[in-house]
């Protein structure tokens, strides 16, 4: 039994060394990153290179199976479906969230995920020996039901793992898997190496490696410890999984935040999507995730990167270098969600998603005018080209990775998963229709689509600025109190916690309790 005394002085050595990154949470953090995030971003990119090679397949199955070739309109359908089938799956698998996270856990979602990439990697790989291009169109579904899983999970599991002070730099680490996903499809599939007429369908196949491997390490490591106490009410296992975590045994103050976060819900109970949507106490979180995971989308990102080969095409570059000079942008965009990675925690949430939607902001409307006068000024071409790397790295160091962490933060244990289900759906909703409204959208308007972007970052960064607190550092409980304030709902948990710090000398507890309101 610890004296009023030791438990101070242990709170406060504890205080000192807080969160620090050790091995089991360096570790777990990779592979769960490698093992999903990676494959979401892998699958992004991967069938834009062999796209003709691939196209081709499609005719010619349809030629010796009907004796006559394939109208291109209807080619045109199957290729649209081919890419387009990728985020609508997304869209399922973000719906799945909630009911899966609740009754088996996050790593248990995770690893059960890892069987539709598996199935669909084999699908992919032997399409073209079962001669059948309907297998990869289904194959891309069940890929983005990975995916939309997979973005939604690993930030949770993540986030809920992570202690406070490394929490954002944790949870953008997936979104810098997604980059390095996108930049090793982007690699592999250069010509000279699969992205050719032999090469594709194990391009397409590879995927199934990194979640094999994840299948085979992840259930060596523990589940998120809030999920544990929480929702499993097994103090034991959480206390267990805290400790490894950790890497130290006194786990007290962590464990009475969660104990804390627990009572506080008591109240509210489980949240399904419908009671999130109708609670006053998160409207203005729920509308906040709603406006980021929307800016985030239809901000253009895919529209940038799909217009990039023409942009650099006008600019002079040869043809066949053109690949190379994709894969240069898919390097930037690396590089700058690993600064992100080390300059969240230093400058914080706001700063990086009003830096981020501003560079986009910025460089679509500077794009608008330098496409329109690249035909009469030289240097334009130039100028379009920087506009696109100022784009990416705007996108890679806010608007991407920040959204993912601030569902986390945001939102208290209950409502975590109906809130990433929201989010998660907003995101490929979102990501859905901007692939398929873009391309009428550039026939009709051109290169002035890009002032719609535009307009959108304007809008996102003026709802930001007023709107979304500063989350860094802060436990989950202190968050939800900024919020109540916006919300002007009370929140319950006053009386549990001075309940909780009745046994610590007096002044202590009324010194958290200022700073906790002055919040």
């Amino acid at each position: 039994m610890k004296l009023k005394g030791e438990k101070q002085e242990s709170s406060d050595y504890n205080e000192g060394s807080k969160g620090k990154m050790t091995l089991l949470l360096a570790l777990v953090t990779l592979i769960s990153a490698f093992g999903s995030s990676f494959q979401y971003g892998y699958n992004v990119s991967v069938i834009n290179s062999p796209a003709p090679y691939m196209q081709d397949f499609y005719n010619q199955t349809y030629f010796n199976r009907s004796g006559v070739p394939m109208d291109s309109g209807f080619q045109t359908l199957l290729w649209s479906l081919t890419v387009s089938m990728y985020p609508l799956g997304g869209l399922f698998g973000s719906l799945m969230v909630w009911p899966l996270v609740n009754n088996c856990g996050r790593k248990g979602t995770l690893l059960i995920n890892n069987l539709f990439s598996i199935a669909a990697a084999i699908l992919m790989g032997t399409s073209e020996l079962a001669k059948t291009f309907e297998v990869i169109i289904l194959s891309r579904v069940i890929m983005g039901i990975y995916a939309g899983l997979a973005s939604n999970v690993v930030p949770m599991f993540l986030g809920e793992m992570s202690p406070k002070n490394l929490r954002g730099a944790i949870g953008v680490v997936p979104q810098l898997f997604i980059t390095l996903g996108i930049l090793v499809a982007q690699i592999l599939g250069l010509h000279s190496i699969l992205g050719n007429a032999e090469g594709w369908p194990v391009l397409l196949g590879l995927t199934g490696i990194p979640s094999l491997i994840q299948l085979l390490i992840l259930p060596f490591f523990p589940e998120s410890p809030r999920y544990l106490l929480i929702q499993k009410g097994n103090e034991e296992q959480a206390r267990q999984a805290l400790q490894k975590l950790r890497g130290w045994d006194d786990v007290d103050d962590e464990m009475e935040e969660m104990r804390q976060e627990d009572s506080s819900e008591k109240e509210e109970g489980h949240f399904s999507v419908l009671s999130l949507c109708t609670f006053r106490g998160l409207r203005w979180q729920l509308i906040s995730i709603i406006v980021m995971m929307m800016g985030q989308q239809l901000s253009g990102v895919n529209a940038v990167f799909y217009y990039a080969d023409r942009i650099f095409q006008s600019a002079g570059v040869d043809k066949n270098n053109v690949q190379y000079v994709t894969v240069s942008i898919g390097a930037i965009n690396v590089v700058m969600t690993l600064l992100a990675v080390f300059i969240v925690e230093s400058l914080g949430r706001r700063i990086l998603l009003l830096a981020g939607f501003g560079l986009c902001c910025v460089s679509c409307a500077v794009l608008t005018l330098a496409l329109n006068l690249q035909t009469t000024v030289s240097w334009m071409s130039y100028l379009s080209i920087v506009c696109v790397i100022v784009y990416i790295i705007g996108h890679a160091i806010g608007a991407s990775p920040i959204p993912f962490v601030m569902i986390t933060e945001m939102f208290l244990q209950s409502s975590r998963p109906a809130a990433f289900m929201v989010g998660g759906s907003v995101h490929w909703l979102c990501n859905f229709t901007v692939g398929l409204v873009f391309l009428y959208m550039e026939a009709g308007l051109g290169p002035y689509s890009f002032l719609i972007f535009c307009a959108i970052c304007l809008a996102t960064i003026v709802y930001i600025f007023f709107i979304v607190p500063e989350t860094k550092n802060k436990t989950f409980m202190e968050i939800n109190r900024i919020m109540a304030k916006r919300n002007k709902v009370e929140i319950q948990d006053d009386k549990e916690q001075l309940e909780d710090f009745h046994t610590v000398p007096g002044g202590q507890a009324e010194k958290k309790e200022i700073s906790s309101s002055e919040l």
